[in-house]
């Protein structure tokens, strides 16, 4: 669907579990796929040497700034401690005004719940303003990423990286 819409994806660089396989498909099927990663992970997540162009980076610092500076958009998939690190990241430079691109949840199964359920939370509690959950939309399934991106505003502000 990636590669249909004429989406480049950017991603970690690895070539195994989920986002592995998103490479791969958006591959096979055309598309542009970028991946970013530190030398010291090219080896442990097995960086994908099929893709468009692998960028090899100094940190995980340095992985996040150049993603986020790749990125026009943000699609989170089920995942696990990274995902929810670069997740809440994302957010929270958005909160922060750092920020305006889209941030995508992709709900598969009712994976995600529990993470607006703690989101909520902080807002009932008084640690987040209720304004947080408007942060970023979830989707049910990857079919409704698209669309969703479609109808979300595109404004990209403060996105130079060295502000991060």
């Amino acid at each position: 669907m990636i590669a249909e819409a004429g989406i480049r994806l950017v991603f970690g660089g690895g070539n195994a579990g989920l986002m592995g396989t998103a490479a791969d498909a958006a591959l096979a099927a055309g598309g542009e796929v970028v991946g970013v990663i530190p030398h010291y992970l090219i080896e442990r997540e097995h960086g994908h040497r099929g893709v468009t162009e692998l960028r090899v980076v100094d940190s995980m610092h340095s992985r996040k700034e150049t993603m986020f500076a790749l990125a026009d958009a943000f699609v989170v998939l089920p995942g696990g401690v990274g995902t929810l690190d670069e997740t809440f990241e994302i957010i929270t430079w958005k909160q922060l005004g750092m920020h305006d691109k889209p941030i995508v949840i992709v709900d598969i199964g009712g994976y995600w719940q529990r993470l607006d359920a703690l989101v909520a939370a902080a807002v009932t509690h008084g640690f987040a303003a209720p304004p947080t959950r408007d942060l970023y939309a979830m989707v049910p399934g990857v079919r409704d990423v698209l669309e969703t991106l479609a109808r979300l505003p595109r404004n990209r502000i403060h996105t130079d990286p060295a502000r991060l």
